[in-house]
């Protein structure tokens, strides 16, 4: 069974599930999706790595997607910027 890095190396109150609608829009602002592709191990690593940066929270990325090759994963974060 694989385990998730964030049980290992991990400990947050912070909620798992986030209440932030990403279709909420408004003329000032925009949707942006940042995406790691790559190994089980690579992304979940990336994903670490850029929450030790400040970068963004390890609750903020999507669960791991499949990838369009064999063996890839897919994650995606989405931020919403100001675009005045």
């Amino acid at each position: 069974m694989t385990k998730s890095f964030l049980t290992e190396t991990l400990e947050t109150n912070a909620p798992l599930v986030s209440t932030k609608d990403s279709r909420q829009t408004t003329p000032d602002r925009e949707s942006v999706k940042v995406v790691i592709y790559g190994s089980k191990r690579g992304v979940n690593n990336t994903i670490l790595t850029l929450y030790k940066l400040g970068f963004a929270q390890v609750n903020e990325w999507s669960p791991l997607l499949p990838g369009s090759n064999p063996g890839e994963v897919m994650s995606i974060l989405t931020r919403h910027i100001l675009t005045n």
